[in-house]
């Protein structure tokens, strides 16, 4: 924010004054062929051009951890079990044996036999299909010139922040990979075997299809450069380039896609806990969960395309389209009760904007 109101006042205080509040300092006067400032108003239409990137992910738990399985079911075990495996027979008829409601720590007769897991695959994946796009926005434009002469001016583009939907594309999904280590009679009579599967964690494409919402402050500063003369010419294009800065606050994540976050950290958490059927079965843990969505600042190139029309020596009409090359890293976290960080999503959100502007415009 301090970023966008030093920009703001560098370019823009000039052009709050008029010409004879500076009468005395020849700099603001000119040989009356041209105003030295002009200010106008109107619509405003972005229109963003980029495309989906896909999530990259990141967990608490290193490939290699070892957990506890604590309470688990047979018919959990048996889902993820891989398929094909040396001794697949034996350990899936052994577990069907037992009934699909029996927990595994504590089985009648044999006691806790759920043992440890060894687990991969949630370290760091990149959830391909899936990303994250602005759809268009529109607000109230400004436009601030100050003419250094008849045909060169600095401007100031600005307008009302306006909100922004981020829409969501794809599915995200953990790839759990594990390999358990039965404890007690069972670990004797089946070995160790292969656990596999694709967790479903969020499905960014829920609701309506808004991802999040955003605040954007988009002002840019440009030099431009008009043909023709004042005076003259009742239309004059012009040309012009410069830099945007890019904000944004207010964020807002899609509920939905937020209660499913905080599962997965109560996911990740439970593995933490020596908990990891509890993980599988979607059980809450002991801890409270956060979850936090960040979008960086940016500065972008910009280039313009525009003309004025003149409807007398002060009043005219504007337009004008203009194209950003724009992007902002966004981040997803998920955080327990302490702040440790159990889940990190990241991807860099393309917008790359059409700009378009409409509006009336005063010289003076």
């Amino acid at each position: 924010m301090k970023k966008i109101l030093a920009l703001t006042c560098a370019i823009a205080t000039p052009l709050f004054f008029s010409q004879s509040a500076f009468a005395e300092f020849d700099y603001f006067k000119t040989d009356g062929s041209f105003k030295r400032f002009s200010v106008s108003a109107g619509w405003l239409h972005a229109a963003p051009q980029g495309t989906a990137n896909p999530l990259q992910n990141t967990t608490a738990i290193k490939d290699g951890t070892v957990a506890e399985n604590g309470s688990v079911k047979v018919k959990t075990v048996r889902d993820v079990l891989v398929k094909g495996q040396k001794g697949f027979g034996l350990i899936d008829g052994t577990l069907g044996a037992l009934g699909a409601e029996t927990d595994l720590s504590n089985v009648l007769v044999l006691g806790d036999v759920s043992g440890t897991t060894e687990i991969s695959g949630l370290e760091s994946w990149s959830s391909a299909g899936t990303g994250l796009q602005a759809d268009d926005a529109d607000t109230v434009g400004l436009l601030f010139n100050y003419y250094l002469t008849d045909n060169w001016s600095m401007e100031l583009k600005a307008g009302i922040p306006p909100k922004v939907d981020i829409l969501g594309k794809g599915q995200v999904f953990a790839p759990l990979t594990g390999k358990v280590s039965p404890s007690g009679i069972a670990g004797g009579l089946l070995g160790d075997f292969e656990i596999s599967k694709d967790i479903p964690i969020t499905n960014l494409e829920q609701g309506d299809g808004v991802a999040s919402s955003a605040r954007a402050w988009l002002p840019a500063a440009e030099v431009h450069y008009q043909f023709g003369k004042s005076g003259v010419n009742k239309f004059r294009p012009y040309v012009g380039a410069g830099v945007l800065y890019a904000y944004f606050n207010d964020i807002e994540l899609n509920p939905g896609i937020r209660q499913d976050l905080e599962m997965a950290g109560h996911q990740i958490q439970n593995i933490k806990d020596n908990k990891a059927g509890a993980a599988l079965e979607d059980v809450k843990s002991a801890s409270g969960m956060s979850v936090d969505v960040e979008a960086d600042s940016a500065f972008a190139p910009i280039v313009t395309l525009g003309a004025t029309y003149d409807f007398n020596d002060r009043w005219f009409g504007v337009g004008s389209i203009s194209y950003a090359k724009l992007n902002s890293d966004t981040t997803i976290t998920v955080k327990n009760d302490t702040g440790e960080e159990l889940i990190r999503s990241s991807t860099t959100l393309d917008i790359d904007p059409y700009i378009t502007y409409l509006g009336v415009g005063y010289r003076f």
